[in-house]
């Protein structure tokens, strides 16, 4: 396997609408083992095959808890409630957090590397991750949404304060 390359703001793959998964091969495991390995070595949480430049619905999440690492492919949340409020950072915009609204329960329907069905029941920070890619697959940034942003390399330089 190998670690790919994560794209940065702006780039325009990462405004697009993320096509759907059709073919379930040996191309889509490859794939799926590459952003779980690159997420795992940009120390992420999440990450979606547009952030390495590739429009299409496929997602990898492991907040690092019980659930370890989803692989999900053409994933739709089908549910969404209550409301949970809470700092957000991506992969392909360093340096910038922000705080944002999200749900805090959801469930997502989407498919395995065989294109098998299956649903996650996520909660907290499990349910912000998922939101989080999901959002990059429609071309949605958390910063669109933040309702606030701020520059974490200044906090570092300034001593953490902020």
């Amino acid at each position: 396997m190998s670690i790919r390359l994560i794209v940065k703001e702006p780039d325009q793959v990462l405004r697009e609408i993320a096509k759907p998964v059709t073919k379930f091969n040996s191309n889509l495991k490859k794939l799926l083992k590459d952003m779980a390995e690159t997420m795992y070595d940009a120390d992420g949480v999440g990450l979606a095959a547009p952030q390495i430049g590739i429009s299409k619905r496929v997602i990898v999440v492991d907040v690092g808890d019980e659930n370890g690492l989803v692989e999900m492919v053409n994933p739709v949340i089908i549910e969404r409630d209550g409301e949970q409020l809470g700092p957000e950072g991506c992969l392909s915009i360093p340096n910038i957090n922000g705080e944002v609204l999200r749900a805090d329960h959801i469930v997502v329907q989407g498919q395995d590397s065989d294109g098998e069905t299956f649903t996650v029941e996520a909660t907290g920070y499990f349910s912000r991750a998922f939101q989080h890619e999901v959002d990059h697959l429609n071309g949605v940034l958390f910063t669109d949404i933040a309702l606030n942003t701020y520059d974490v390399s200044d906090q570092v330089r300034k001593g953490g304060e902020r």
